[in-house]
């Protein structure tokens, strides 16, 4: 299993998760991936079917990729969120997340991007009454939990 994140940051991701997904019906992932087979967009998209986020109701998950050996990610959306977010949102992302990522802050960065999509979900997916949570909110690692 891939030791990446501290404890404590696991914790402070996850409360970033579930405060976005608080706001929205949206669904948000974090995933390691060790050793990816192919460039991490192209992981980031065979994940994203592993883990069953296509299954969402309103096709609006969102899945952030690391893959620290080979020191890449990716960051994808489902085609509900896909359809609404402006043409640069998603390289927006890209380049927060890499801001982020050069000066070695992986947990801030990964809470500032949960962040950013949770806002740009609660614009176009607001939360229901009914605001179930259609996806775990653990970060996901490698082989064994997909």
């Amino acid at each position: 299993m891939i030791k990446f994140f501290k404890p404590e940051e696991e914790q402070l991701i996850i409360a970033a998760i579930r405060r976005a997904e608080g706001a929205t019906s949206g669904e948000i992932r974090v995933h390691l991936e060790e050793n990816p087979q192919a460039d991490a967009l192209t992981e980031a998209k065979r994940i994203f079917r592993k883990l069953q986020m296509h299954k969402t109701v309103d096709r609006n998950g969102v899945l952030i990729l690391l893959a620290p050996e080979k020191k890449e990610f990716a960051i994808i959306g489902d085609e509900g969120i896909d359809k609404v977010v402006e043409g640069d949102f998603w390289e927006q992302e890209r380049d927060l997340l890499q801001g982020y990522f050069q000066k070695g802050h992986f947990c801030a960065g990964i809470v500032a991007a949960v962040d950013l999509v949770g806002e740009k979900l609660k614009t176009f997916f607001p939360a229901t009454r009914q605001n179930e949570n259609e996806l775990p909110d653990d970060i996901s690692y490698g082989a064994k939990d997909v």
